[in-house]
């Protein structure tokens, strides 16, 4: 692998480029070669990621008795069994 230094990009294009590096969770190098070579037309472009809403109702939906509930229940889950650490 070579290392290439990019002289005369603008500030605006490497804030452009952060940003959707942050938004694809992804370094920028990945993202500055994955766009190189999608201009080569050596590799098809990653599909952007699909968003799912189908459990968008759940989220912060529980009250504070559902809640109370659940911490009960998995309480157990707390709980450390030394033998199996030792």
């Amino acid at each position: 692998m070579s290392n290439l230094s990019l002289r005369g990009l603008e500030p605006e294009v490497l804030a452009e480029l952060k940003a959707y590096a942050l938004k694809e969770n992804a370094s920028v190098n990945s993202i500055v070669l994955r766009l190189i070579n999608k201009g080569l037309g050596r590799q098809a472009s990653k599909p952007a990621r699909k968003r799912h809403h189908d459990l968008d109702a759940l989220a912060g939906s529980w009250s504070q008795a559902d809640a109370v509930d659940f911490q009960q229940a998995t309480r157990a889950f707390d709980e450390i069994d030394p033998s199996i650490w030792k």
